[in-house]
């Protein structure tokens, strides 16, 4: 019998390489991998015309259609891209900004305000650190280029935020570099952090601020997640574990493959003691997929979405996946 064959496209992460090289191969499944180093590509395509079977995509953008009923796409607990956040802040430090609470009022850069790095940010603030996010001036457009953060097509706003296009033909980071915003947020810091010394991160030592976030709160932002077009899975529902049992097989690889460090296979001269590290704070698996060890995150997700006016009320994250009858992660 031959196999479904389906597109899929994602960014090539480690935990994605066996996927691509072949090496795991899902059952029933031929997998055209394509892959991209800006997954805003990929959202934005999908978003736009449902250009492919499979694909990384924005886990803010999936819940917003999914609570709003305006979703083409299922999704699995596969979750191809996290990160804490806070490092992602920056600021003028010649403004009188020495706490979260000085960001009030202020006028800050973002890329996209609906994106879900911003999301988290925005509820880290707000819940975190008492923020007033609604008092703060919001000037969209990419970091480090000119222009807008790819060409998104987003769902509107329940209610008006205070959000101003950057028109001025410069980048965020110029932006800052020059004094006209008062600082940052997003998926990438502004390259004049390197060069200005008055622009610097809200939170130097963001590092130890995110372990102790995330032992107490068991919160660790999930960027992305995999969705399949809705016709395709109603089709063909085999394919939901399938493509699950592949995608934690990969990610296994690339976890052992990451802890034999008889020779470095990345350029991270620290490893073993980030190895050891990820032991200490995750129990060793610092990228589980599934829902049952993710639910606070996704809740906390669900939680900001809400506040920032993007859905209505809460959705029950059991409600968000598809089946799956999958085998465990490292």
């Amino acid at each position: 019998m031959s196999k479904l064959k389906l597109s899929f496209a994602s960014a090539l992460y480690d935990r994605m390489q066996a996927l691509y090289t072949g090496e795991v191969q899902p059952d029933g499944i031929e997998l055209n991998f394509m892959h991209f180093d800006e997954p805003r590509v990929i959202f934005d395509r999908m978003s736009g015309g449902l250009e492919f079977d499979v694909a990384e995509y924005s886990s803010s953008e999936f819940v917003q259609r999914f609570a709003r009923k305006e979703c083409p796409f299922v999704a699995i607990p596969i979750f191809p891209s996290r990160a804490f956040r806070t490092g992602f802040i920056s600021i003028r430090t010649d403004r009188g900004i020495n706490s979260p609470k000085d960001l009030e009022g202020r006028r800050i850069g973002v890329p996209l305000y609906t994106i879900t790095a911003a999301i988290f940010i925005r509820g880290y603030l707000q819940h975190e650190c008492g923020v007033d996010i609604k008092s703060i001036k919001w000037v969209e457009g990419a970091v480090n280029t000119v222009g807008s953060h790819g060409n998104p097509t987003i769902l509107p706003l329940l209610k008006p935020a205070d959000i101003e296009v950057n028109r001025s033909g410069k980048s965020l980071s110029e932006l800052i570099d020059e004094g006209s915003i008062d600082g940052t947020i997003g998926t990438s810091l502004p390259e004049s952090i390197r060069t200005n010394p008055n622009v610097d991160r809200l939170f130097p030592d963001y590092v130890e601020l995110e372990k102790e976030y995330y032992k107490r709160t068991g919160v660790y932002p999930i960027m992305h997640l995999i969705a399949i077009k809705k016709d395709i899975y109603e089709r063909y529902p085999f394919v939901a574990t399938s493509l699950y049992n592949a995608f934690v097989e990969s990610k296994n690889i690339a976890l052992k493959k990451m802890y034999n460090l008889r020779a470095l296979k990345y350029m991270t001269p620290w490893l073993m003691r980030d190895i050891d590290e990820i032991f200490d704070t995750f129990d060793g698996d610092p990228w589980p997929y599934g829902l049952e060890k993710n639910r606070p995150t996704l809740e906390a997700l669900v939680t900001y979405l809400v506040d920032q006016d993007l859905i209505a009320e809460p959705v029950p994250v059991d409600d968000l996946f598809i089946p799956t009858y999958g085998q465990g992660a490292i």
